[in-house]
C-alpha cells in the first residue's frame, strides 16, 4: 500500500465500501443499523486522515447528516405512507390503474407509468413522484399478476431521467447556472437527451429485465399483499371515481408546481410578487404532501366501511411503516455524507482534471466517479460543474451539452450510499439484490445512454 493511498480519501472510500457490504450483505444487519455503523466507521477513519475532522465528529456529523436527511424527506415520506395506504385501501389506485389500462390497453400499462413519471418529475421532485406512483405500480402488479419489475423500472427510469436532464428540476438548473448555459436551450437539449435515456432504461431494459426476473409483491407501506390482491378483484362500481381517485396526485403536483411556475413567470410579471408568500407556503413539498395525504385519507374513510377509530389505527400503521422507510433513507444519505466529508469528491475531480480527453467525456467521467464515491447525484453534478465552469470557453458546442454530460455522469450507479437506492428498495418492497438488478442497473443505463446521446447530438447539431 503506497503512502499516497494511505493519506488519500480513497482509503476512506474503500473502508466504507467493505464495511457496508459486510454489515448489509454478509451479516445481513437491519439496513438502518448497518448503514449507521458504516457511517460511524467512515467517520472514525476521517478523524485519522482529515485535518479538520475530530473523533467526536464521527458521531455528531453522522447525526447531523441524518437529521438533515429527515428534514428533507421525513414529512413527505410519512405523508406518502398515508397516501399510499389510503389510495390502495380505498380503491383509488385500482381506479387509476383501470383508467390507464382503458386508455393505453391492458398490455401497455408500463407506458402510462413511464410517461407519467417522466412528465411529473419535471416540476416535482423525483422522490415525491416515486411516493405517488409506487402504489400504482403495486396495484398494476396485483391486477395483472405479473410484470412488477417492469412497472417499477418504468417509474424509476422516467423520473430519474427528468431529474438530471430537464430544468427546472434543481440539479440541471443549478449546473446550467454555474456553466452559464441558456436555460431555454438547456431545457430543449434536456428533453432530447432524456427521451432516449428514459426509453432505453425504462422500456427496453424494463422488458429485458422483466423477462429474466420475477419480483413478487411483498407487504410494504402499511399494506399487505393479500389486501392488494383483494382490491384488485373489486367491481368497478365499488371504486371511487377517476377524479376523486387521482385528486391526491393532482393536488400534490399542482401545489408543488405552483412555486416553479411562479419563479418562471415573476420576472415577466413583477406584480405576481404579492402572491409569493402564499404560493411558497402551499408549494412547499411538506405542506403539499400533507394536504394530499389528508385528501387521500378522507377518500379512504368515505369509501371504506371502517369506523373512525379503526381508520385512525390503519393510518397509524401506515405512519409506522413510513417512519422506518424515512429512517433508512436518511441514514443512507448520512453514510454518503460521511464519505463526502473525506474529500473524496474534490480528490477525484482534481485527479481527473487534465487526463487529456474531450471536455464532455471528462465532465461525465468526473461526475460519474464522484457520484459512485459519495452517493449524491446533485452533489456530484455541482462538484463537476464547479470544475468545468472555467473551461467552457474551450467548448466547440453549446454549453447545454455540458450540462447534459454532467447530468449523465451524476445519475450513474445508485447503490448503498445513495438515499434513492433505499427509497426504491423500501417503497417497492424489494430485496437488496433486486434493487441492485433494477434500480442500480437502470440508473447506469440512463448514464451511458445519456452521454452517448450527448456525443451524437453535439456532433450532428453543435448549436455553437
Amino acid at each position: 500500500m503506497t503512502v499516497e493511498f494511505v493519506h488519500s480519501p480513497l482509503l476512506t472510500f474503500v473502508v466504507g465500501l467493505i464495511l457496508v457490504v459486510l454489515f448489509l450483505v454478509v451479516w445481513d444487519l437491519p439496513a438502518f443499523v448497518g448503514l449507521g455503523l458504516a457511517a460511524f466507521s467512515v467517520g472514525i477513519v476521517n478523524s485519522v486522515f482529515v485535518s479538520d475532522f475530530a473523533l467526536v465528529d464521527a458521531a455528531t456529523r453522522t447525526a447531523a447528516a441524518f437529521g438533515n436527511g429527515m428534514e428533507g424527506i421525513g414529512i413527505p415520506i410519512l405523508m406518502a405512507a398515508i397516501i399510499g395506504k389510503s389510495m390502495l385501501e380505498s380503491g383509488s389506485a385500482q381506479r387509476i390503474v383501470r383508467t390507464f389500462q382503458s386508455l393505453v390497453g391492458r398490455e401497455n400499462s408500463e407506458f402510462a407509468l413511464w410517461g407519467s413519471s417522466t412528465v411529473l418529475s419535471i416540476p416535482v421532485f423525483f422522490d415525491s413522484v416515486l411516493f405517488l406512483l409506487a402504489p400504482l405500480a403495486r396495484s398494476m402488479r396485483a391486477r395483472r399478476g405479473k410484470n412488477y419489475a417492469l412497472y417499477l423500472i418504468a417509474v424509476g427510469a422516467g423520473g430519474s431521467a427528468a431529474h438530471v436532464f430537464i430544468p427546472p428540476t434543481p440539479g440541471p438548473l443549478a449546473v446550467a447556472s454555474q456553466v452559464h448555459a441558456d436555460l431555454a436551450m438547456t431545457m430543449a437539449v434536456g428533453v432530447a437527451v432524456a427521451i432516449p435515456s428514459a426509453t432505453m432504461s425504462g422500456l427496453v431494459f424494463g422488458h429485458w429485465a422483466n423477462a429474466r426476473m420475477e419480483i413478487p409483491l411483498r407487504d410494504s407501506m402499511g399494506t399487505t399483499t393479500e389486501e392488494l390482491e383483494e382490491r384488485a378483484q373489486q367491481s368497478s362500481s365499488s371504486l371511487p371515481g377517476t377524479f376523486e381517485a387521482a385528486l391526491p396526485i393532482i393536488l400534490a403536483v399542482v401545489l408543488v408546481s405552483s412555486l416553479t411556475i411562479l419563479n418562471t413567470l415573476e420576472p415577466l410579471y413583477p406584480s405576481l410578487a404579492v402572491v409569493r408568500p402564499g404560493i411558497a407556503f402551499v408549494g412547499d413539498k411538506n405542506v403539499a404532501m400533507t394536504l394530499a395525504g389528508l385528501t387521500a385519507a378522507l377518500t379512504y374513510l368515505r369509501w371504506s366501511d371502517l369506523s373512525r377509530s379503526l381508520w385512525e389505527d390503519e393510518l397509524t400503521e401506515a405512519l409506522k411503516s413510513g417512519g422506518n422507510i424515512a429512517a433508512i433513507t436518511a441514514m443512507g444519505g448520512a453514510f454518503g455524507a460521511l464519505l463526502a466529508a473525506s474529500g473524496i469528491g474534490p480528490y477525484i475531480a482534481d485527479s481527473l482534471r487534465g487526463i487529456g480527453i474531450g471536455l464532455l467525456v471528462t465532465a461525465w467521467l468526473i461526475a460519474a466517479i464522484v457520484r459512485i464515491a459519495q452517493g449524491s447525484a446533485t452533489a456530484a453534478m455541482l462538484t463537476t460543474a464547479g470544475i468545468m465552469a472555467p473551461l467552457t470557453s474551450q467548448l466547440n458546442v453549446h454549453t447545454a451539452y455540458l450540462v447534459m454530460a454532467i447530468g449523465s455522469g451524476g445519475i450513474i450507479c445508485s447503490w448503498y450510499n445513495d438515499s434513492g437506492f433505499w427509497l426504491m428498495k423500501e417503497i417497492g418492497g424489494l430485496t437488496q439484490m433486486e434493487t441492485l438488478k433494477t434500480w442500480t442497473a437502470l440508473t447506469t443505463i440512463i448514464s451511458v445512454t445519456g452521454i452517448a446521446s450527448v456525443l451524437v447530438f453535439s456532433t450532428i447539431v453543435p448549436l455553437a
